[in-house]
Parts: structure tokens; C-alpha cells; sequence
């Protein structure tokens, strides 16, 4: 499974999955978290602006998984 490299504290759960190319744009990732189409840790979580940090991982139903470091 790949891993994302933040610097800072955190990274909010859309911005995430734009910045790891798993999405093509803002608002595929809203329409994809809305529709409870993101696991974080395993959970299904419907919050876009989820702090997500170090050891966090997520992954697109059906698509790719990353884990943020």
C-alpha cells in the first residue's frame, strides 16, 4: 500500500485524497465522501474536512489505498 508524506499536523480527509491523486478533483472527492464511498481506518466516515494524521489510512471502496506518514 502506498504512503502519503505530510508535513504538517494533519491533512483534512479531501484535501487528502486530492493530493494522493486518488480523486481527480474537489468535487469528486465531496460527491465520493458524501456518498459514504471513503473508509478511514476501516470506517466508513462521510466528513470532508476529517483531520486525518500520521498512521491514518484511507481508502476509496473499490479503488486505491493509501496510508498517510
Amino acid at each position: 500500500m502506498p504512503e502519503i508524506k505530510i508535513t504538517t499536523e494533519f491533512i483534512k480527509l479531501d484535501a487528502l485524497l486530492k493530493f494522493a491523486s486518488m480523486v481527480g478533483s474537489g468535487g469528486e472527492a465531496k460527491m465520493l465522501i458524501q456518498d459514504g464511498q471513503v473508509l478511514v481506518n476501516g470506517e466508513v466516515c462521510t466528513m470532508r474536512g476529517k483531520k486525518i494524521r500520521s498512521g491514518d489510512t484511507v481508502k476509496i471502496i473499490g479503488g486505491d489505498e493509501v496510508t498517510v506518514c
